[in-house]
């Protein structure tokens, strides 16, 4: 039977993961899964996709702080429980209402990120429904670009190894695809074909696959960015009904609101 093999939570969306354990779910997902964000001048979300440097800043989550760390500038911290302003921001086309982190940790950011940015974080009043067409009732979404949670099996990844190595070219680890949920012991590519499915006492349903940007050909320990694995991907996992899309990873809702999951936990499929 299939397995979890990986957990990992993202805490600011776009800066490094944590791997754990074990990890709790709510409305919007993991537990402590992108409940910050960098956002600009603007108010306009950050990811690395423009701004390649932020995957050297790695997080660390404390009992009551959020750590940001980088070993040539050190670190700085917010503290978990602290209020922060009502500040609007823009994540795609959502406008929601956030909570602003502070002088302090701007300024850390803004520096090492060489441009104005600031840290925000869901408040009392954010609210982000899921996009109609896959939404049910009491379907939210944290910063995540559009969905709770994705998954992808550890055979995936090795079959996309597999065929960068074929043509010359390095492997590359799972961090540069960030999934929530990484998979063992189930066949390449199989997370594609599963509807619903149960890990614990968790009931998830498939959204859809994930559409890749730039992000995954970013190196996670330099910054540096190239052309795979996306060259890769495109030769034979193009979408069907949107060739333009290169698809690696699978979308995933939690119909159930609360719970918990663990490395080891198997999944029963529907």
């Amino acid at each position: 039977m299939p397995i979890v093999s990986g957990l990992f939570i993202y805490p600011v969306k776009s800066l490094r993961g944590l791997a754990v354990a074990a990890a709790a779910l709510d409305e919007f997902g993991l537990v402590g899964d992108r409940r910050f964000m960098l956002v600009d001048d603007r108010n306009q979300f950050l990811t690395q996709r423009t701004v390649p440097r932020m995957a050297l800043i790695a997080t660390e989550l404390g009992r009551d702080s959020l750590i940001l760390r980088n070993p040539h500038h050190g670190s700085a911290a917010v503290g978990l429980g602290e209020p922060g302003a009502p500040l609007t921001v823009q994540v795609w086309r959502d406008t929601v209402e956030a909570e602003d982190c502070g002088v302090e940790i701007a300024v850390w950011l803004s520096d090492f990120l060489r441009q104005p940015c600031r840290l925000v974080r869901i408040g009392t009043r954010y609210h982000r429904p899921l996009k109609p067409s896959k939404a049910r009732p009491g379907d939210v979404v944290s910063f995540a670009d559009a969905y709770p949670l994705l998954a992808i099996s550890e055979a995936s990844l090795a079959d996309l190894n597999d065929r960068l190595v074929a043509g010359g070219e390095a492997p590359v680890p799972m961090d540069r695809f960030r999934p929530n949920l990484v998979l063992g012991d189930c066949p390449a590519y199989a997370e594609d074909t599963w509807t619903r499915f149960r890990i614990g006492d968790v009931t998830f349903r498939a959204a859809g696959p994930c559409a890749r940007c730039l992000i995954p050909t970013t190196d996670q320990e330099t910054a540096l960015r190239g052309k795979e694995p996306l060259r890769t991907l495109a030769t034979y996992r193009r979408d069907p009904e949107d060739p333009a899309d290169v698809n690696f990873g699978q979308n995933l809702v939690h119909e159930t609101k609360s719970g918990m999951i663990k490395l080891g936990d198997t999944v029963t499929l529907f």
